[in-house]
């Protein structure tokens, strides 16, 4: 199975912009990909996906300021976040799904991920 790394998080004050990277072990350009986040006390949520074909989808929360990416070639997925806010402060965590088609099934199953997880890494914003 695929695993997952991510990094690129850090601290950063409001406005401000940070790329978060996400390095599969194995090729993953197959599978759709997608990042989520939990701040605390919260559940987890959705922040956007890509699917194989180069499909995107994103939260309603996070659109027009973040921009997923891919390189194949470089098995890794990107998380682009500009405007940062107070609230985009969470975990984010990066995860593969293996059997999910495309964005917009993957978004009628209520984001639900088939497949694995990064460990995380933390993003912190302050006003």
């Amino acid at each position: 199975q695929v695993q997952l790394v991510e990094s690129g998080g850090g601290s950063v004050q409001a406005g401000g912009s940070l790329r978060l990277s996400c390095a599969a072990s194995r090729d993953y350009s197959s599978y759709l990909m997608a990042w989520f986040r939990q701040a605390p006390g919260k559940e987890r949520e959705g922040v956007a996906a890509i699917d194989s074909a180069g499909s995107t989808t994103y939260a309603d929360s996070v659109k027009g300021r973040f921009t997923i990416s891919k390189d194949n070639a470089k098995n890794t997925l990107y998380l682009q976040m500009n405007s940062l806010k107070p609230e985009d402060t969470a975990i984010y965590y990066c995860a593969a799904d293996l059997l999910t088609a495309s964005v917009e099934s993957f978004v009628l199953a209520g984001w639900q991920v088939l497949g694995t997880w990064g460990q995380g890494t933390q993003v912190t914003v302050s006003s």
